[in-house]
């Protein structure tokens, strides 16, 4: 668990996180979405307030300097939005000062979980069934992870626009569960250079306590081996309990991420990368 393990990691949801900006053009073409590299920081924009506008890798990559954090600050600040880093606790102490000392302050905390993927995985004793989808089940992936996710007040305002952008990413691949023919839990994976994001998981309130996730990590898990990755990884709340039945099941912790935000939009620069 150190500096490489984590450039890696945070590389692969950086750059799944760069494939929606072409979804997002298409769907939404008036929101205007962008990344761009900032010396290995991917920054990305998809509207003010999009859960997908924020940075990944700073610090990992590249020394952080205050003209360096300014520059991604503009590309930020030219389209309205308040600048947000998601940052490895590995990128170091000076990182965090120099964010403290321009006047952002933490937002979100996460761990970063990770998986060696040697061993083929045993699937749950479960009724139910789980598979990846093809086209013609997008409409039910769909309407069963606005169900799975509504109770969640931090994606509720944007959850269509994000489920929509997903399932229809090329670069993701999504499951589905279903129980006596009808859906009732979804998750999806992204995959970059050996390494399995595994991401997106949820459950109808009804299907609850069934085994679905377990089905799900199983159905994953297995698929990242097919496809040649030695690692899976996943993102959760500290503490969670997503995290504990991630280290149930062969998951250990990374590190952790601070996400941090600015409560000011920087002011325009000319200079700003498109």
């Amino acid at each position: 668990m150190d500096q490489p393990l984590a450039r890696r990691l945070e590389r692969t949801e950086g750059t799944i996180g760069t494939s929606f900006t072409a979804v997002r053009r298409r769907l939404a073409p008036e929101v205007g979405s962008a990344w761009h590299d900032f010396d290995g920081t991917y920054a990305m924009f998809d509207g003010p307030d999009s859960l997908f506008t924020q940075t990944f890798g700073l610090g990992l990559f590249a020394p952080v300097t205050a003209d360096s954090l300014a520059a991604i600050e503009a590309y930020f600040g030219d389209r309205g939005a308040k600048p947000t880093h998601e940052v490895s606790s590995l990128a170091g102490i000076g990182v965090h000062g120099l964010l403290a000392d321009r006047g952002y302050r933490p937002v979100d905390l996460s761990s970063v979980l990770v998986q060696e993927l040697a061993a083929p995985s045993t699937p749950p004793a479960t009724a139910l069934r789980a598979r990846r989808i093809d086209e013609a089940d997008h409409p039910m992936w769909i309407e069963t992870s606005l169900a799975g996710w509504s109770d969640d007040p931090a994606v509720a305002h944007m959850l269509r626009a994000i489920v929509d952008s997903a399932v229809q990413n090329p670069s993701m691949i999504h499951f589905i569960v279903e129980r006596d023919g009808a859906a009732i839990a979804t998750a999806s994976m992204g995959i970059h250079e050996g390494v399995a994001l595994l991401a997106g998981a949820c459950t109808i309130p009804s299907g609850r306590g069934l085994g679905a996730q377990g089905l799900l990590l199983t159905a994953r898990l297995d698929e990242a081996r097919r496809r040649d990755c030695d690692v899976a990884m996943m993102a959760s709340t500290p503490g969670s309990t997503s995290q504990r039945n991630a280290e149930r099941r062969g998951f250990r912790v990374a590190y952790t991420r601070t996400k941090w935000q600015r409560a000011s939009i920087t002011p325009t620069s000319a200079t700003a990368p498109a």
